[in-house]
């Protein structure tokens, strides 16, 4: 665990993040009331944040993200350690007319962040404390904080996790706010499920920031603005700065009883499958028989919800098709689940198909030692699959991304499609692929709008991306995304529009396309595409916590029609004074 990674006390945890509290919103109070405000919730502001600016050696790594495609040339970056520099970086910003952006982890796929128009890059990465909180009795997690570090932390000093990521370097901050899953999620839901509050550094109508902490508790008066982090996505609100972690339904004071338990151990299988092998028949068929076994278990009391699996289809001068899957190995019956769900999914194929993955599959490298399942320590498991992924190793990457939430199995034709697409000789790119991700169970017993995160009846979800070395390559890869996906789902227009067979798009995959027209055919606006029906509560929420649009980006949350307009006031820089001896 990193050195911040501790028990936060009482008063500790408060005045050791330097918060500028709100009423109603944070200090000791029993877990199942809106806590009320108290001295030790206002510390010292303490050292101003990290300014980095043109010219610092840092300014370059601190002006791109992990899609190479998108940068930025900020007046500065400011790199927080506490709320109140946060709610100070912002201020300063607010005050001088300067475009702000908010990043993590770094790892967002459109240009939410780095763009020509932020001219302040608000960099949460230092915020990475995990700790206990024994005020709200849940897990405070920095907004910074990596999944990786988030799992390591939770697990080696409670023995509890979140269901969150494979990607151990993606930051919290976006990950939760856009409604976070991963493997565990099937048998325990959306990371947001277990979400109790949030810190969030808003900008009021008269341009004064100010933090605010927002609970899932129904008499709080700023559950809406916890309700928005639920899946409203990054960079829309405000400064996320912190999370709280509390299962519902946990009781005791036991740190170790206010979270999920992960598996004790997961099996863990990785087979590839030869493009030699598989002629349009036979692919068909894999693709039909995986989103045929997720639509006929999706019971989340089931044995079956404890697996998860990605079917990683890579253009086929990638040599192979990859099937990665993990169940808890402490499930009743996990060898013969796994063993019945690979046999299943592979069904139609030559008998000789499965080979070890001695080469990359999907975005993973070579990992030919789980070609017979291996059961290892969960945390292993996290470490090993996290870090196997030369993809998201390099920062040099361009890449552009589309998804879709599938509420039924995809058709013959569509499957048909993805093999034409997929085997084309007039674009070779071994790192062009589909993504076939493992969805429902736990996930789907939740209400639509009971929190943002609005798919909440899909079996699977569809990941179509492509990555590349240079811009030399942008037009050809952009186009090919934008071909598979178009054609797959050219019955509604080009993308996967909500109703029977999808259910629009999952907003912590941005789709730098999904605003222009001449691509997004179907008429249906992409705010629609990945909120539906709770854009409205969104909007609402915005105009309460964002009046200003302070907090905006290409595809942020856009106030209501009709809101007034608040044009920002520019203060005017105060000019140092001067000593008696001209020295200013």
């Amino acid at each position: 665990m990193k050195r911040r990674s501790v028990l936060l006390g009482t008063t500790a945890a408060i005045a050791a993040t330097a918060v500028e509290s709100v009423p109603g919103t944070a200090s000791a109070a029993p877990a199942g009331s809106a806590p009320a405000v108290s001295p030790a919730d206002i510390a010292a502001p303490g050292p101003d944040a990290v300014t980095v600016r043109a010219g610092d050696p840092r300014y370059g790594d601190l002006t791109v993200g992990n899609n190479a495609r998108w940068t930025a040339r900020p007046d500065a970056v400011r790199l927080v350690r506490t709320t109140a520099q946060v709610v100070k970086a912002v201020q300063e910003a607010v005050d001088a007319g300067k475009r702000i952006s908010v990043r993590s982890g770094g790892h967002c796929y459109a240009d939410f962040v780095f763009n020509p128009e932020v001219k302040v890059v608000i960099d949460t990465s230092l915020l990475d404390t995990v700790g206990y909180d024994e005020r709200f009795q849940a897990f405070e997690v920095g907004a910074g904080s990596t999944l990786l570090h988030v799992y390591d932390s939770l697990f080696k000093g409670w023995g509890v996790a979140i269901p969150g990521g494979m990607c151990y370097s993606v930051g919290a901050g976006g990950h939760i706010s856009g409604g976070g899953y991963g493997m565990l999620s099937r048998r325990h839901g959306l990371t947001v499920d277990h979400l109790y509050a949030v810190e969030v550094v808003v900008v009021d109508a008269n341009g004064r920031a100010r933090s605010v902490i927002a609970t899932r508790e129904a008499a709080d008066p700023n559950r809406d603005l916890w309700w928005a982090t639920t899946g409203g996505g990054g960079g829309n609100f405000g400064v996320i700065t912190r999370y709280w972690f509390r299962s519902p339904g946990a009781t005791g004071t036991d740190p170790a009883g206010q979270l999920i338990k992960p598996p004790a151990e997961v099996l863990v299988s990785a087979i590839a499958l030869p493009w030699s092998e598989l002629d349009k028949d036979a692919f068909t068929s894999l693709v039909l028989n995986f989103g045929d076994w997720h639509t006929k278990n999706g019971d989340p009391n089931s044995p079956a919800a404890s697996l998860c699996s990605f079917l990683m289809m890579n253009h086929q001068s990638n040599g192979s098709i990859g099937l990665l899957t993990q169940i808890d190995a402490g499930v009743p019956g996990a060898d013969q689940v796994l063993a019945d769900f690979l046999a299943y999914v592979t069904a139609g194929l030559p008998s000789s198909a499965a080979k070890p993955a001695t080469g990359p599959i999907g975005e993973l490298g070579p990992m030919p030692h789980l070609f017979t399942p291996q059961r290892l320590p969960w945390l292993t498991s996290v470490k090993l699959l996290g870090t196997s992924n030369p993809t998201l190793t390099s920062p040099t990457l361009r890449g552009h991304h589309k998804s879709a939430y599938l509420r039924r199995n995809l058709s013959a034709a569509q499957a048909a499609t993805l093999y034409r697409q997929l085997t084309r000789t007039d674009h070779v790119n071994p790192a062009s692929m589909v993504v076939l991700l493992s969805y429902g169970g736990k996930i789907n017993t939740v209400g639509s709008a009971d929190t943002a995160s609005a798919q909440r009846d899909s079996v699977y979800k569809g990941l179509f991306q492509s990555f590349w070395a240079d811009s030399a390559g942008d037009a050809e890869n952009i186009d090919w995304v934008r071909s598979v996906y178009g054609e797959v789902f050219a019955d509604t227009g080009g993308y996967p529009v909500p109703g029977p067979a999808a259910d629009g798009c999952y907003i912590n995959y941005p789709d730098a396309d999904i605003t222009d027209a001449k691509v997004n055919t179907t008429g249906v606006p992409w705010y629609t595409l990945y909120y539906k029906g709770n854009y409205p509560r969104l909007q609402k929420i915005k105009a309460a916590y964002d009046p200003r649009d302070t907090f905006r980006h290409s595809q942020s949350i856009r106030l209501p029609a009709g809101t007034p307009t608040v044009k920002p006031t520019v203060k005017p820089t105060p000019k140092p004074s001067t000593s008696p001896g001209g020295t200013p």
